[in-house]
């Protein structure tokens, strides 16, 4: 599936997903807040809902002084944690210990301007129909 989303970009000239270490990452044209926005829209499309939303840029700037750090990492950051019954039980009915990887997460991070929507690169395996939903999500979020 990603190979497929990454030959079509390269065909038709715009931008897959990227790879960077365990995240698939995908540019937003847009703001941080608008991404949000098409992010939980995408999620609660696909009749799932959003368990919680981690303000994970917020957390990082509150502390950011008190662990002796100067360092800005994100302008904003938020995580997205849902779950989907019907993709848990078919990559938990495979292996029962992918219950590691839930809850599934969605995160969006503003650096400087440049907005980016992402998610884990899961195993080989079930996991894979866990990959292609967030990469679903990520796609129909980045399309808006």
């Amino acid at each position: 599936m990603r190979l497929n989303i990454l030959a079509l970009g390269l065909l038709f000239g715009f931008a897959g997903p990227a790879l960077a270490g365990d995240a698939i990452l995908y540019d937003y044209d847009g703001s941080f807040d608008d991404a949000v926005f098409s992010v939980e829209d995408a999620i609660v499309s696909k009749g799932l809902v959003i368990d919680y939303r981690s303000h994970t840029g917020d957390m990082l700037e509150r502390t950011r002084k008190d662990v002796g750090s100067d360092i800005v990492l994100f302008d904003h950051a938020d995580v997205f944690l849902f779950c989907s019954a019907v993709v848990s039980r078919k990559v938990m009915e495979a292996d029962p210990m992918n219950i590691v990887h839930c809850p599934y997460s969605i995160f969006v991070a503003d650096q400087g301007g440049k907005v980016t929507i992402g998610h884990r690169d899961y195993p080989e395996g079930a996991m894979q129909m866990v990959e292609d939903l967030l990469a679903d999500i990520a796609t129909e979020a980045v399309s808006f």
